[in-house]
């Protein structure tokens, strides 16, 4: 992860100021042929995506994605969670598998994925994240090595917002990867999020899948009547653990970068830090002893 500025693979799938109103037919066409090869009818590797309203985000996150270099047949599908915008249409433009998800929340999404997922082994990303070139083989490469690991998770690092630097975000990056590494004994569930993790599919939908008691919608606004702590990615990492390991990806050409719209809409990088650190340090004695507080949740 660089202090100043963002590594050389990611350049050419930012399409500078670009939306899918703005999208030319040369471009789509350019992406609708490097994205055909992720479409094998008989995948060893499913990638699952869900987005709700990406029109202006996941072709780049796509474009990411077709750059992907992997021996292994590959499908790459998104569930397209209720969106109004012109998500299905840029999806079949791009001639991109898809299914539709009329329940809103992220939980009904990836267990929509989780059902029709055709690989051995189901990776999960977001619509408004970066993937490296890496990316798919080096996260299958521990469950094909180590049949014991049944989860993978990877590292992450956020995109500045256009005209801005790195340096604010790489300090969040780094006390971020501190809570990582004293997370990992007693709350390693807490480490595996939806935009950068997999598993094996069979373990994933035997054990439970993705369901938890509460669902987040839409966005997830803490003003929200619907905003719940409870998550459906750790619930599928607990899942997993009941019949093996997880895996944290270290390697640096596996880091993903994605959007730091959740740190914008906290008020920026500075009031999420302190935010997540007030909330991280209550919580530091759970991670460390893995004694639940009365309150705490998923």
């Amino acid at each position: 992860m660089s202090f100043f500025r963002l590594t050389a693979w990611i350049r050419p799938h930012l399409y500078p100021g670009k939306t899918y109103a703005s999208l030319g037919a040369d471009e789509k066409a350019a992406l609708k042929a490097a994205l055909s090869k992720f479409n094998h009818p008989a995948p060893l590797i499913s990638v699952m995506i869900p987005a709700w309203n990406e029109q202006d985000n996941i072709f780049r996150t796509l474009s990411s994605l077709a750059a992907n270099q992997t021996a292994d047949p590959v499908e790459i599908v998104i569930i397209n969670n209720n969106s109004t915008d012109h998500t299905a249409q840029l999806l079949e433009e791009l001639g991109v598998q898809s299914c539709f998800q009329p329940e809103q929340g992220i939980m009904y999404a990836r267990e929509m994925g989780l059902a029709v997922a055709k690989g051995k082994y189901h990776l999960c990303a977001d619509s408004d994240t970066l993937y490296p070139p890496d990316w798919i083989r080096l996260m299958v490469a521990p469950m094909k090595a180590d049949p014991g690991i049944t989860g993978v998770f990877g590292r992450y690092a956020f995109m500045p917002p256009p005209g801005t630097g790195r340096w604010s975000l790489w300090i969040y990056e780094a006390v971020t990867g501190i809570l990582v590494r004293i997370r990992k004994k007693n709350r390693e569930h807490l480490n595996m999020l939806g935009f950068n993790m997999g598993f094996v599919t069979a373990v994933g939908r035997e054990t439970g899948g993705f369901k938890v008691r509460a669902v987040r919608k839409f966005d997830n606004d803490p003003n929200s009547k619907d905003f719940t702590l409870v998550a459906e990615d750790g619930q599928m990492a607990l899942n997993l653990k009941t019949r093996g390991r997880l895996a944290m990806v270290t390697s640096s050409k596996a880091v993903v970068y994605t959007s730091p719209r959740k740190l914008e809409a906290d008020g920026g990088v500075w009031p999420a830090f302190w935010n997540r650190l007030l909330i991280h340090g209550k919580n530091l004695g759970e991670y460390i002893t893995g004694k639940y507080r009365k309150d705490a949740d998923l």
